[in-house]
């Protein structure tokens, strides 16, 4: 694992972004223009480069990254912020967005155990 943090809260809203297969995350202090939207994640930074071929984790739910925006790992790791997309995309369109394969999404709650291997 080069990444492993947990859910602590949900925004209001942040269910929205399911009908365009994306997901935002943030560590706990997101802005308060992001905050209901977002997963908030507990910051905690990667222990080493993130690339395609790995897998994220949702508990013990998979999915095979695809592509990686290239401020990934550094937004991460500062912020606990990045988009997770869901849609298979073999090239990363937005710099801080992490694709994966195009699967039915997780469900997540607070608690939920977040992972990169």
């Amino acid at each position: 694992m080069i990444f492993e943090t947990q859910v602590t809260n949900i925004g209001p809203e942040a269910e929205m972004f399911q009908q365009e297969k994306m997901l935002i995350f943030f560590g706990n202090d997101a802005p308060e223009t992001l905050a209901d939207y977002c997963y908030n994640i507990q910051l905690t930074p990667s222990t080493d480069e993130i690339t395609t071929g790995m897998h994220f984790f949702f508990d013990n739910q998979s999915y095979r990254i695809t592509a990686v925006g290239e401020v990934v790992k550094k937004n991460l790791d500062d912020l606990g912020h990045i988009t997770l997309r869901f849609d298979g995309s073999e090239t990363a369109e937005l710099p801080g967005t992490l694709y994966v394969e195009d699967k039915e999404m997780p469900t997540i709650s607070v608690g939920t155990k977040i992972a990169i291997s």
